[in-house]
């Protein structure tokens, strides 16, 4: 199969190209500065944060679950700029897939798991559109990894063969739900590591 030639790249962002959005080492940072009580923030964060991601709910709305169900000394508007600051890019790995894209001409389409509007807070902060092509995000399809709908939605999208696309993913499963398609796969580990994987296909920048 590797010797098919790629013409689409799918990409996850968080731990890929960014820190992950709202994981629990940024959850635990806002505990920590907001001193609140942890482990209630975290019971109610597992209990509705899928609906969040899958976009039936907004921001303020999961906030409003989580955080904000009692009075609090800080306000909302302080506490989602605290959460957007969690965010920080690794430039080497954008810089790389910007670079194989224009080298062989590669669509690159985004598949992540984010709510929408820290999703849109991140491609615009990091200037993501100039890297994909399109974003086939959670809380835009009402899908989310695992579910296996959202890679085919994504591969719709695309148009593209699955034998001739590659899911680059920091998570195991998920890449293994894109080779049950027919995709092929990498388990990003690293942007080194990837770029000996990507070279099996064809692909490299010199």
């Amino acid at each position: 199969m590797k010797n098919k030639k790629i013409t689409t790249l799918f990409l996850d962002i968080g731990g890929v190209l960014l820190t992950n959005g709202w994981d629990r080492l940024a959850r635990n940072k806002a505990i920590a500065y907001f001193k609140m009580d942890g482990e209630e923030m975290n019971e109610r964060h597992h209990l509705t944060f899928d609906t969040f991601e899958e976009g039936k709910l907004t921001l303020s709305d999961y906030l409003k679950r989580v955080v904000f169900y009692e009075k609090r000394k800080f306000s909302e508007k302080e506490f989602i700029q605290f959460m957007f600051q969690q965010s920080t890019a690794h430039n080497d790995a954008i810089d790389f897939f910007k670079k194989l894209k224009k080298k062989y001409k590669l669509r690159v389409i985004a598949i992540s798991n984010e709510g929408r509007e820290l999703n849109a807070y991140r491609i615009e902060k990091f200037k993501l559109h100039k890297l994909f092509d399109a974003f086939v995000s959670s809380s835009y399809v009402h899908y989310r990894k695992p579910d296996v709908d959202i890679f085919r939605m994504a591969s719709d999208i695309s148009q593209t063969s699955p034998k001739h696309s590659l899911y680059i993913d920091d998570r195991l499963m998920f890449v293994e739900i894109a080779q049950s398609l027919g995709m092929q796969g990498i388990h990003y580990k690293g942007l080194d590591e990837t770029k000996n994987q990507l070279k099996k296909f064809k692909l490299a920048v010199e």
